[in-house]
Protein backbone atom coordinates (compact mmCIF):
# COMPACT_ATOMS: atom_id res chain seq x y z
CA UNK A 1 0.00 0.00 0.00
CA UNK A 2 1.42 3.13 -0.93
CA UNK A 3 1.42 6.23 1.69
CA UNK A 4 0.63 9.18 -0.05
CA UNK A 5 2.90 12.14 1.58
CA UNK A 6 0.89 15.22 2.77
CA UNK A 7 1.35 18.22 0.81
CA UNK A 8 3.34 21.16 2.41
CA UNK A 9 1.06 23.52 4.60
CA UNK A 10 0.75 27.36 3.03
CA UNK A 11 3.37 29.19 4.85
CA UNK A 12 2.40 32.26 6.25
CA UNK A 13 5.45 35.01 5.48
CA UNK A 14 5.94 38.91 6.14
CA UNK A 15 5.56 39.20 2.71
CA UNK A 16 2.41 37.41 2.48
CA UNK A 17 0.60 39.37 5.34
CA UNK A 18 2.37 42.67 3.93
CA UNK A 19 0.48 41.98 0.44
CA UNK A 20 -2.72 40.85 1.84
CA UNK A 21 -2.70 44.20 3.86
CA UNK A 22 -2.17 46.02 0.45
CA UNK A 23 -6.10 46.13 -0.15
CA UNK A 24 -6.79 47.17 2.59
CA UNK A 25 -7.53 50.88 2.32
CA UNK A 26 -8.35 54.25 4.41
CA UNK A 27 -11.18 55.23 3.17
CA UNK A 28 -11.39 59.00 3.69
CA UNK A 29 -7.06 59.65 1.83
CA UNK A 30 -8.04 56.77 -0.21
CA UNK A 31 -4.59 54.92 -0.43
CA UNK A 32 -3.48 51.59 1.19
CA UNK A 33 -2.74 51.24 4.98
CA UNK A 34 0.77 49.45 3.58
CA UNK A 35 1.64 52.71 1.68
CA UNK A 36 0.43 55.08 4.64
CA UNK A 37 2.56 53.21 7.44
CA UNK A 38 -0.21 52.47 9.52
CA UNK A 39 1.00 48.84 9.70
CA UNK A 40 3.10 49.40 12.82
CA UNK A 41 4.06 45.52 13.59
CA UNK A 42 3.26 41.95 12.58
CA UNK A 43 4.09 38.69 14.62
CA UNK A 44 4.09 35.28 13.28
CA UNK A 45 4.13 32.36 15.45
CA UNK A 46 3.48 29.37 13.43
CA UNK A 47 0.24 29.92 11.57
CA UNK A 48 -1.06 32.66 13.96
CA UNK A 49 -0.60 36.19 13.62
CA UNK A 50 -1.01 39.17 15.63
CA UNK A 51 -0.67 42.72 13.41
CA UNK A 52 -1.17 45.96 15.31
CA UNK A 53 -1.96 49.15 13.29
CA UNK A 54 -1.49 53.39 13.86
CA UNK A 55 -2.96 56.00 13.38
CA UNK A 56 -1.59 59.67 12.63
CA UNK A 57 -3.73 60.62 15.55
CA UNK A 58 -5.81 59.26 18.72
CA UNK A 59 -9.11 61.28 17.90
CA UNK A 60 -8.92 59.82 14.30
CA UNK A 61 -12.79 59.20 13.21
CA UNK A 62 -13.76 56.03 15.34
CA UNK A 63 -15.41 54.26 12.37
CA UNK A 64 -12.87 54.73 9.62
CA UNK A 65 -10.44 53.20 12.23
CA UNK A 66 -12.97 50.14 12.99
CA UNK A 67 -13.42 50.55 8.91
CA UNK A 68 -9.63 49.84 8.02
CA UNK A 69 -8.65 47.37 11.74
CA UNK A 70 -11.85 45.01 10.43
CA UNK A 71 -11.16 45.09 6.81
CA UNK A 72 -7.45 44.48 7.89
CA UNK A 73 -8.59 41.29 9.88
CA UNK A 74 -11.01 39.66 6.73
CA UNK A 75 -8.03 40.50 4.76
CA UNK A 76 -5.67 38.31 6.75
CA UNK A 77 -8.00 35.29 7.70
CA UNK A 78 -8.20 34.63 3.66
CA UNK A 79 -4.65 34.15 3.82
CA UNK A 80 -4.13 30.42 3.14
CA UNK A 81 -2.75 27.97 5.93
CA UNK A 82 -3.50 31.06 8.12
CA UNK A 83 -4.33 30.19 11.56
CA UNK A 84 -5.82 32.65 14.68
CA UNK A 85 -5.60 35.85 13.47
CA UNK A 86 -5.59 38.93 15.86
CA UNK A 87 -5.97 42.87 14.70
CA UNK A 88 -5.44 45.52 17.33
CA UNK A 89 -5.77 49.65 16.71
CA UNK A 90 -2.92 50.82 19.22
CA UNK A 91 -3.09 54.58 20.68
CA UNK A 92 -6.62 55.48 19.38
CA UNK A 93 -9.34 56.85 22.23
CA UNK A 94 -11.56 53.88 21.10
CA UNK A 95 -8.40 51.05 21.30
CA UNK A 96 -10.21 49.27 23.67
CA UNK A 97 -13.84 49.03 22.31
CA UNK A 98 -12.70 48.69 18.59
CA UNK A 99 -9.77 45.86 20.35
CA UNK A 100 -13.28 43.80 21.88
CA UNK A 101 -15.55 44.27 18.79
CA UNK A 102 -12.83 42.53 16.51
CA UNK A 103 -11.43 39.86 19.24
CA UNK A 104 -15.24 39.09 19.58
CA UNK A 105 -16.70 39.80 15.93
CA UNK A 106 -19.37 41.79 17.09
CA UNK A 107 -19.49 43.25 13.62
CA UNK A 108 -19.41 47.54 13.42
CA UNK A 109 -23.30 48.19 14.88
CA UNK A 110 -22.34 45.62 17.84
CA UNK A 111 -19.30 47.24 18.61
CA UNK A 112 -20.65 50.62 18.58
CA UNK A 113 -24.06 49.88 18.96
CA UNK A 114 -25.79 53.80 19.76
CA UNK A 115 -23.20 55.33 18.18
CA UNK A 116 -23.20 53.69 15.05
CA UNK A 117 -25.57 55.67 12.83
CA UNK A 118 -24.87 54.39 9.58
CA UNK A 119 -23.72 50.64 8.35
CA UNK A 120 -20.49 50.06 7.39
CA UNK A 121 -21.71 49.20 3.91
CA UNK A 122 -23.46 52.57 3.67
CA UNK A 123 -19.84 53.97 4.59
CA UNK A 124 -17.89 52.23 2.57
CA UNK A 125 -19.80 53.03 -0.20
CA UNK A 126 -19.90 57.03 0.16
CA UNK A 127 -16.39 56.86 0.08
CA UNK A 128 -15.96 54.60 -2.71
CA UNK A 129 -18.08 57.33 -4.36
CA UNK A 130 -15.80 59.92 -3.69
CA UNK A 131 -12.49 58.10 -4.59
CA UNK A 132 -14.36 57.25 -8.35
CA UNK A 133 -15.33 61.28 -8.40
CA UNK A 134 -11.16 61.94 -7.52
CA UNK A 135 -9.96 59.22 -9.68
CA UNK A 136 -12.07 60.39 -12.39
CA UNK A 137 -11.14 64.31 -12.18
CA UNK A 138 -7.06 63.32 -11.93
CA UNK A 139 -7.91 61.35 -15.21
CA UNK A 140 -9.51 64.54 -17.31
CA UNK A 141 -7.31 67.34 -15.49
CA UNK A 142 -4.78 65.45 -17.13
CA UNK A 143 -5.96 65.13 -20.42
CA UNK A 144 -7.04 68.69 -20.44
CA UNK A 145 -3.89 70.14 -19.57
CA UNK A 146 -1.98 67.83 -22.40
CA UNK A 147 -4.04 68.91 -24.99
CA UNK A 148 -4.35 72.72 -25.53
CA UNK A 149 -7.48 72.62 -28.04
CA UNK A 150 -9.72 70.53 -25.66
CA UNK A 151 -12.29 72.61 -23.41
CA UNK A 152 -13.72 71.36 -20.74
CA UNK A 153 -17.08 71.11 -21.93
CA UNK A 154 -15.78 68.79 -24.14
CA UNK A 155 -14.56 65.98 -21.58
CA UNK A 156 -18.16 64.92 -21.18
CA UNK A 157 -17.72 63.34 -24.37
CA UNK A 158 -14.60 61.64 -23.50
CA UNK A 159 -14.31 57.62 -23.43
CA UNK A 160 -12.11 55.44 -21.68
CA UNK A 161 -9.83 54.49 -24.86
CA UNK A 162 -9.20 57.91 -24.69
CA UNK A 163 -7.04 58.17 -21.78
CA UNK A 164 -3.51 57.49 -21.87
CA UNK A 165 -2.48 54.42 -19.96
CA UNK A 166 -1.14 54.70 -16.59
CA UNK A 167 -1.49 54.19 -12.92
CA UNK A 168 -4.31 57.13 -13.16
CA UNK A 169 -6.44 55.08 -15.82
CA UNK A 170 -6.08 52.00 -13.52
CA UNK A 171 -6.71 53.81 -10.78
CA UNK A 172 -9.88 55.06 -12.08
CA UNK A 173 -10.66 51.72 -13.65
CA UNK A 174 -10.38 49.59 -9.85
CA UNK A 175 -13.03 52.14 -8.88
CA UNK A 176 -15.31 52.14 -11.41
CA UNK A 177 -15.29 48.00 -11.26
CA UNK A 178 -16.16 48.76 -7.65
CA UNK A 179 -19.34 50.83 -8.28
CA UNK A 180 -20.06 48.40 -10.66
CA UNK A 181 -19.59 51.40 -13.81
CA UNK A 182 -18.73 49.61 -17.41
CA UNK A 183 -14.91 49.52 -18.02
CA UNK A 184 -15.10 49.06 -22.00
CA UNK A 185 -13.32 51.24 -23.95
CA UNK A 186 -16.43 53.33 -25.28
CA UNK A 187 -17.82 54.00 -21.95
CA UNK A 188 -18.23 58.22 -20.65
CA UNK A 189 -15.37 58.89 -18.56
CA UNK A 190 -17.45 61.59 -16.83
CA UNK A 191 -20.16 60.10 -15.34
CA UNK A 192 -21.84 60.07 -11.90
CA UNK A 193 -21.52 57.58 -9.30
CA UNK A 194 -24.41 55.36 -10.94
CA UNK A 195 -22.90 55.78 -14.26
CA UNK A 196 -24.93 59.09 -15.70
CA UNK A 197 -23.50 61.58 -17.70
CA UNK A 198 -23.52 65.45 -17.90
CA UNK A 199 -24.82 67.95 -20.33
CA UNK A 200 -22.04 69.88 -22.07
CA UNK A 201 -23.31 72.92 -20.02
CA UNK A 202 -23.29 70.66 -16.62
CA UNK A 203 -19.52 69.82 -17.38
CA UNK A 204 -17.43 72.63 -15.96
CA UNK A 205 -19.01 72.94 -12.40
CA UNK A 206 -19.48 69.38 -11.96
CA UNK A 207 -15.17 68.98 -12.99
CA UNK A 208 -14.97 71.78 -10.35
CA UNK A 209 -17.12 69.78 -7.53
CA UNK A 210 -15.15 66.47 -8.71
CA UNK A 211 -11.56 68.92 -8.04
CA UNK A 212 -12.40 69.72 -4.71
CA UNK A 213 -13.02 66.28 -3.96
CA UNK A 214 -9.87 65.04 -5.10
CA UNK A 215 -7.72 68.58 -3.81
CA UNK A 216 -9.94 67.43 -0.31
CA UNK A 217 -8.20 63.70 -0.42
CA UNK A 218 -4.78 64.22 -1.56
CA UNK A 219 -4.17 67.40 0.73
CA UNK A 220 -5.50 64.90 3.99
CA UNK A 221 -3.59 62.20 2.81
CA UNK A 222 -0.35 64.53 2.94
CA UNK A 223 -1.68 65.91 6.06
CA UNK A 224 -1.52 62.70 7.59
CA UNK A 225 1.09 61.39 6.56
CA UNK A 226 2.98 64.33 8.02
CA UNK A 227 1.48 63.63 11.28
CA UNK A 228 2.10 60.09 11.45
CA UNK A 229 5.92 60.53 11.60
CA UNK A 230 5.68 63.27 13.85
CA UNK A 231 3.53 61.17 16.87
CA UNK A 232 5.74 57.73 15.19
CA UNK A 233 9.40 58.88 14.80
CA UNK A 234 10.65 56.49 12.21
CA UNK A 235 7.40 55.75 11.11
CA UNK A 236 8.07 57.52 7.98
CA UNK A 237 10.39 54.37 6.79
CA UNK A 238 7.26 52.73 6.48
CA UNK A 239 5.90 55.13 4.23
CA UNK A 240 5.75 54.34 0.33
CA UNK A 241 5.66 56.83 -2.36
CA UNK A 242 2.53 56.79 -4.61
CA UNK A 243 3.02 55.12 -7.38
CA UNK A 244 2.60 58.48 -9.65
CA UNK A 245 5.02 59.50 -7.78
CA UNK A 246 3.82 63.26 -6.86
CA UNK A 247 4.25 62.45 -3.09
CA UNK A 248 6.26 65.86 -1.86
CA UNK A 249 9.41 65.29 0.20
CA UNK A 250 7.60 67.03 3.05
CA UNK A 251 3.90 64.96 3.58
CA UNK A 252 2.49 68.20 4.53
CA UNK A 253 3.29 70.40 1.53
CA UNK A 254 0.85 70.64 -1.06
CA UNK A 255 1.97 73.30 -4.00
CA UNK A 256 -0.30 75.81 -4.99
CA UNK A 257 0.18 74.61 -8.28
CA UNK A 258 -0.59 70.92 -8.04
CA UNK A 259 -4.51 72.03 -7.08
CA UNK A 260 -5.34 75.08 -9.20
CA UNK A 261 -7.18 73.55 -12.75
CA UNK A 262 -5.01 74.93 -15.86
CA UNK A 263 -6.69 78.18 -16.47
CA UNK A 264 -6.18 79.66 -13.46
CA UNK A 265 -2.09 77.92 -12.92
CA UNK A 266 -1.81 80.04 -16.59
CA UNK A 267 -3.16 83.04 -15.27
CA UNK A 268 -1.02 83.25 -11.94
CA UNK A 269 1.87 85.40 -12.18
Amino acid sequence: MTTLAAAPAHEVTQDAVRRALDVVFDPELDEPITDLGFVRSVDIVGRDLEVHLRLPTSFCSPNFAYLMASDSQDALRALPGVGRVVVELDDHHDSAIINHGLATDAGYRGTFRHEAEDSLDELRHTFQVKAHTAAMERCLTALLRSDVDLTEAELGRVVLADLPDGHEKESLLRRRTTLGLGCQASAQVMVDQHGVGYEPRQVPMALRRARSTRISIDGNAHFCRGLLRTRYPGSGDDQTRRADGEEPSDPTFVPLSALLPRSQKESSP
